[in-house]
C-alpha cells in the first residue's frame, strides 16, 4: 500500500505528464493541495519533494534571483550538474578534493559549534576544455557525510548526497560581487591572474535551522550571470 504522499505525488505526476499543467506554470499552493487531497501540508511538502526529485517540478519559495548559464536559468536546488543537464548543457566536472578539514573562521561566521567540515572543491569545463567555474563547498562533517572522502558523492551530485543525509535546503542567502583570480585560482581555471570573475557566496539551512552548505564560486561572466526579479510577481 502506497504512503499518502506517494499517492499524491503519483496523481500530480500523471497530471503533469498528461499536459494538464503547462511548462513553467505554477502548481496550486500547499494549502490548496492539502485541502484537495484531504491531508496535511507536511504530507503535501513530501509529495512536492518527490516531484522535485523526479525533475517534474522546480521549487523556489520566496526567491527573487537566480543564476543563469548562457541565459538559461539554473535551479540550484537540483544541483548544477542536474540543472545543467536539464537545460541540455554539457559541462564536465573535475573534483579537486573531497576531504575533512577544520575551519574555525567559517564556523564562527555561520555560528555553528562544530569546526570540522567536509571540503568539496570542483572545476567545471565546457566541451572544448575551457574551465568556466570553480566551486568550493563546505558541508557539516556529520555522521552520514563523514565517509565522503572515501566513498565520494552519491551519483556524482552534492545536492543528492546532502538530501540522502537528511539535509534538505529550505532557506539561505547569497552574496554576489566581482572577484579577481589569484595565482591559485588562475592556475586551476587556466586563466591569467587578476581576471575578473563573478564571485558568489551562498549559505543554505534546513527548515529547522540546521546548516546545510556554504559554497563560494568563481563563475566565468562570459557564461554566467545573475538575474533579479522585482515586485510581487517574483
Amino acid at each position: 500500500m502506497k504512503l499518502k504522499h506517494e499517492a499524491i505525488a503519483e496523481a500530480l505526476a500523471a497530471e503533469i505528464r498528461a499536459g494538464l499543467h503547462d511548462r513553467g506554470s505554477r502548481l496550486a499552493g500547499e494549502h490548496e493541495l492539502a485541502k484537495r487531497f484531504s491531508t496535511s501540508r507536511t504530507t503535501v511538502r513530501q509529495a512536492l519533494a518527490a516531484l522535485h526529485e523526479a525533475d517534474l517540478i522546480a521549487t523556489a519559495p520566496g526567491r527573487g534571483s537566480f543564476v543563469m548559464y548562457d541565459d538559461r536559468p539554473l535551479d540550484d536546488r537540483l544541483g548544477w550538474t542536474r540543472a545543467l543537464a536539464r537545460e541540455g548543457i554539457s559541462l564536465s566536472v573535475r573534483v579537486l578534493r573531497i576531504e575533512r578539514i577544520r575551519d574555525d573562521e567559517l564556523a564562527r561566521q555561520l555560528q555553528v559549534q562544530d569546526v570540522e567540515m567536509i571540503a568539496i572543491d570542483r572545476v567545471r569545463h565546457i566541451p572544448d576544455g575551457v574551465a568556466v567555474s570553480l566551486e568550493r563547498s563546505r558541508v557539516p562533517a556529520q555522521a552520514k557525510l563523514r565517509d565522503l572522502p572515501a566513498g565520494g558523492l552519491h551519483h556524482d551530485s552534492l545536492q543528492r548526497t546532502l538530501r540522502d543525509a537528511g539535509l534538505v535546503p529550505h532557506h539561505g542567502e547569497e552574496l554576489v560581487d566581482v572577484g579577481f583570480l589569484g595565482p591559485v585560482e588562475a592556475k586551476l581555471l587556466g586563466r591569467r591572474s587578476g581576471t575578473a570573475f563573478l564571485h558568489t557566496r551562498r549559505t543554505t539551512w534546513t527548515r529547522s535551522g540546521h546548516w546545510v552548505e556554504h559554497v563560494e564560486s568563481l563563475l566565468d561572466p562570459a557564461h554566467f550571470r545573475l538575474r533579479f526579479r522585482l515586485g510581487e510577481g517574483q
